[in-house]
């Protein structure tokens, strides 16, 4: 039998059998439907996986270069404020600047009670100008603790008090350092004036508040919640629009120099229409005692331990309505001291004053007011009716110890 001719096979070389040649041809498997789809299940599977991975592995990074900073952030335009820079003089922060550092806060308690108050520092000694109402809760035994703007903390002891005209001095010992305020002139002080308090309002200490001048000789009498009317003060105050409130009493009304012109004392109340120095809320209607009178009372009790009153020698008729304080008692007593500044003047039983140093008088209170707005010795022109008939009569004002 012939061999086959093998076209690939090298020539001369001897054809080697195929073992497969005699085996039937296989039919390779259709390429249909069924096999694709497997294929393309099995590459979105592996795309998604894919995609998955990519996904957590860029938020991580994401995240971890945005902790380092490597990506820009949102900056805000800002101006600079210069921290440093000093506030003009005679502006609300410039006069704080000047002034806080000579207001204290009180914290008193004793017998039961306990309140909070300001005050301001008069020397390098130690002394410290505030209300009487405030230190009245520390009584006799009571504790007195002082708060400095620095923070630091003494305590202090009661030098003197007048509940007269509503003022106490207080002494810290062992204290450097201090800042005494100047004491203006409150004399000078006219309406309009734009002023600034500073105190501890409901215990905020440090507070400072703006307003003006809205009334200066203003009578008011505050207190008396005493049974026998012994805590009773009576000022011919300056009136102020500055926010005053519970916590403000015994600190500084101060100038746009920065001086001390009255002491804050009171505040006129929505809620029952008086003058009060206790818990209300303020209304625009601030009290403050004229700093001429408070640094003579000062004085007085530093030197001394007590105030003296001036007087003119008379009892007044507290029943009566009509305008005016009428001369008159109905106790036994005499209604004019026999030799006292009155007498001397002139002034009888039933006379009416109705003027001193021609500003009007309408009761009682009103002139126990204008007298204490004065010193023992100085000289009034009081203007009375007497049958009828206006006369003037001079009087110079006597003196009595204080409450």
């Amino acid at each position: 039998m012939p061999r086959r001719y093998d076209p690939w096979a090298a020539t001369g070389a001897t054809a080697t059998p195929d073992p497969r040649a005699d085996r039937p041809p296989t039919t390779p498997a259709p390429a249909g439907p069924a096999r694709d789809g497997a294929r393309t299940a099995k590459l979105i599977v592996g795309a998604a996986v894919i995609a998955l991975l990519a996904g957590i592995l860029g938020g991580g990074i994401g995240v971890l270069l945005e902790r380092e900073g490597a990506f820009d952030q949102v900056r805000l335009p800002q101006a600079v404020s210069g921290e440093d820079t000093p506030r003009p003089e005679g502006s609300i922060a410039g006069i704080a600047d000047a002034v806080l550092p000579g207001v204290v806060t009180l914290h008193v308690s004793g017998g039961g009670s306990a309140g909070t108050g300001t005050g301001f520092i008069l020397d390098d000694e130690g002394h410290i100008l505030t209300n009487a109402h405030v230190v009245r809760p520390a009584g006799e035994s009571g504790v007195i603790e002082v708060t400095f703007s620095s923070g630091d903390r003494a305590r202090a002891e009661v030098v003197g008090q007048d509940s007269g005209y509503d003022l106490a001095v207080v002494k810290v010992t062992g204290v450097a350092g201090l800042s005494p305020l100047t004491l203006g002139d409150s004399d000078a002080v006219r309406v309009g004036d734009p002023v600034v308090a500073i105190g501890a309002p409901f215990d905020l200490e440090g507070t400072v508040t703006s307003g003006i001048i809205s009334a200066t000789e203003r009578p008011i009498t505050a207190g008396g919640e005493e049974a026998d009317g012994s805590d009773i003060s009576y000022v011919n105050a300056l009136q102020t629009d500055a926010p005053i409130n519970p916590g403000n009493s015994g600190g500084p009304l101060v100038d746009l120099n920065g001086r001390v012109i009255g002491v804050n004392s009171a505040i006129r109340t929505a809620d029952s229409g008086g003058f009060d120095a206790g818990q209300s809320g303020s209304v625009g209607l601030g009290f403050a005692i004229p700093v001429n009178q408070a640094k003579d009372v000062a004085e007085q009790l530093i030197n001394h331990g007590r105030a003296t009153h001036p007087v003119i020698g008379v009892t007044l008729d507290t029943g009566y309505l009509g305008e005016g304080a009428r001369v008159g008692s109905s106790t036994g007593d005499p209604a004019v001291v026999p030799g006292g500044p009155a007498d001397e003047a002139g002034v009888e039983e039933g006379d009416v004053i109705t003027e001193v140093d021609g500003a009007p008088v309408r009761g009682s209170d009103e002139l126990i007011v204008r007298i204490r707005s004065h010193r023992p010795g100085d000289e009034l022109t009081l203007t009375v009716e007497r049958d009828g008939e206006e006369r003037s009569l001079t009087v110079v004002l006597g003196e009595s110890a204080g409450e």
